[in-house]
């Protein structure tokens, strides 16, 4: 009896020991390298978009667009993912969940905001949790020129309106009668106005911008402000943000 209890005691040794080194041998065979490509920052849309890494932080103006994927190097429908989204880097109280190898998030709201993957292999049991990724919205910004010159030199020929972290934008300008000669959103802001009204240049002078506008800090902006036309000069007057 004491040599079968033996050999029943070996046999199941064994047994777990090959479990164990079966279930080592898979989690060093799986490689991941979870990445995020920013697609979007501040309303401008990458056409060679920079990839940040887990563990990494990124810092920009609202809004942001990533797309981040697992960064699995061989695929498998037994792998199941999980992404979350919280305000605290040890994850806790997440803001949202996404369960694809890929996903896209908007980061629009001020603040830090940290992401990471969870991926489980349903055959194996066995689950790896990436570190998280650090995403900061920057706080709003709004400044307005007071003044362009339109002269075709290639200095300050387009009025521009300087922004971080907006996140809705209308802008209104009027000619000193009260007619409204231009309207800039989040759509067309970046293009800015070139100084004229219905294909033509308008006469030097003074003009008036109102601009109502609301920052991922929630900040909303009313302002009202001055547009000097000077085409004699480069239009370099001061700007600011009052």
């Amino acid at each position: 009896m004491r040599n079968v209890s033996a050999w029943i005691f070996r046999r199941l040794s064994a047994a777990v020991l090959l479990a164990v080194v079966s279930l080592h041998v898979q989690a060093q065979d799986f490689v991941f390298q979870p990445y995020g490509v920013i697609l979007e920052e501040n309303n401008e849309i990458f056409s060679e978009p920079d990839t940040i890494y887990e563990g990494e932080a990124f810092t920009g103006s609202a809004p942001i667009v990533i797309r981040f994927n697992a960064g699995v190097a061989e695929p498998s429908s037994a792998l199941r993912f999980e992404w979350q989204v919280s305000r605290f880097s040890d994850m806790e109280a997440l803001e949202l969940t996404r369960f694809d190898e890929e996903t896209e998030l908007d980061f629009v709201e001020a603040g830090t905001l940290y992401v990471r993957v969870i991926i489980t292999d349903s055959e194996s049991e066995l689950t790896y949790e990436s570190s998280p990724f650090s995403v900061t919205v920057s706080e709003s910004k709004l400044e307005m020129p007071n003044a362009f010159s339109p002269n075709g030199d290639g200095i300050n020929d387009v009025y521009k309106i300087t922004y971080e972290s907006i996140i809705s934008l209308d802008a209104y300008i009027f000619n000193r009668w009260g007619q409204q000669i231009y309207h800039m959103d989040l759509s067309n802001v970046d293009e800015g106005w070139d100084g004229t009204y219905h294909g033509k240049q308008v006469k030097d002078g003074v003009y008036f911008i109102m601009v109502k506008a609301v920052g991922s800090d929630g900040v909303e902006y009313t302002k009202r402000k001055d547009i000097n036309i000077l085409r004699g000069t480069n239009g370099t007057l001061s700007g600011g943000n009052e």
